[in-house]
């Protein structure tokens, strides 16, 4: 296989060359997204091996009960009534001296695939084994998504079901859930399930009934009513929020409001002001310009947005017990919401 750049490498890309017979004989799968690393070592290993073939010409190794001379021996063998010998290296965070596959990295087996799961994080790019991957194999990097990226995600994962799901269900759920993708997936595949009784949409009255987040009373939902300075909503958010604390810890709004007002900060500078362009800038759809930038410039002066952080920052380090010896984790939440709003 012919080298390519590692920036080049995606779980698509993976997937297309594989169909098309360029197989490379050695596959480095890494980084803090553990969802498509997982994802392109299962599909390699349904691609190559039949289940019928398995028992006998795929191996699986862990990184922390095994070293790299063990790995080379794996990978040095030959497939038994089948065209592929797959050697899987799971938990390769673990193994060490991973310098000693150099031997083996300078002339692969063409019969064998050796897959390498390497998990939270990513090996030492200044290592003379990397440029040896590279040339001879595939190193990919799964890269953990940013959360304005999530609503995208999302509605890309249903689109490749052919489903769809409106804009607010799809912020409504990425607020929710987080940037844990294996996560994420599962939350979906329950709505798919869900969208199977009759329907090709998911709607924010399903993410309710089978995901559990209200659809009112959501760190969504607050951001959109602070963005209106809905004095009342917010309100009864900050209520809801604080009657249910293990379902909305301030560990979990507090960052949510510093990237919403963050953005804020940001969308001020944009060289474009229209909300094609000042999406554009921030890196989110349109509809969400739309619905919480725009109203919330007109309403809040990029001074006060810049108190506004800092008074987050503040709420942040008081919610861990800096200077905060007994005020409850609600009280601190509702000041911040009045400093905000007034």
């Amino acid at each position: 296989m012919a080298k390519k750049a590692t920036a080049s490498v995606t779980h698509e890309s993976i997937v297309r060359d594989v169909r098309a017979g360029n197989i490379a004989p050695v596959y480095y799968l890494m980084g803090e997204e553990s969802y498509y690393i997982d994802r392109v070592c299962d599909f390699l290993i349904d691609t190559l091996l039949k289940p019928e073939d398995r028992d006998f010409n795929m191996i699986t190794l862990f990184g922390a009960e095994t070293d790299t001379i063990s790995v080379r021996h794996a990978a040095m063998g030959f497939p038994m009534g089948a065209e592929r010998l797959v050697v899987v290296v799971k938990e390769a965070q673990n193994l060490k001296d991973i310098e000693q596959l150099e031997p083996y990295l300078k002339q692969p087996q063409l019969s064998t695939v050796l897959i390498i799961c390497h998990k939270n994080g990513t090996i030492d790019r200044r290592k003379g084994v990397v440029k040896l991957i590279e040339k001879n194999g595939v190193l990919f990097e799964s890269v953990k998504l940013r959360d304005y990226q999530l609503p995208t995600w999302i509605t890309q994962y249903l689109r490749r079901k052919h489903l769809a799901i409106e804009p607010q269900a799809a912020e409504m759920l990425a607020a929710y859930v987080g940037a844990d993708l294996n996560r994420l997936a599962g939350e979906l595949d329950k709505l798919v399930i869900a969208l199977a009784e009759g329907g090709n949409t998911v709607t924010t009255d399903l993410i309710e009934r089978h995901i559990g987040v209200s659809k009112e009373f959501n760190i969504f939902e607050l951001t959109d009513a602070l963005g209106r300075k809905d004095v009342i909503k917010v309100n009864r958010i900050a209520n809801y929020f604080d009657s249910n604390p293990k379902q909305n810890p301030i560990q979990k709004t507090l960052p949510a409001l510093f990237r919403y007002f963050s953005n804020l900060m940001l969308a001020y500078y944009a060289p474009d002001k229209t909300k094609a362009g000042i999406a554009s800038w921030l890196g989110v759809s349109e509809w969400q310009v739309e619905k919480s930038i725009l109203p919330a410039m007109s309403v809040y002066t990029g001074k006060k947005v810049m108190s506004i952080i800092g008074q987050i920052r503040r709420t942040d380090a008081r919610s861990k017990g800096v200077d905060n010896p007994s005020i409850a984790s609600g009280d601190l939440m509702k000041e911040l919401l009045f400093f905000i709003l007034h």
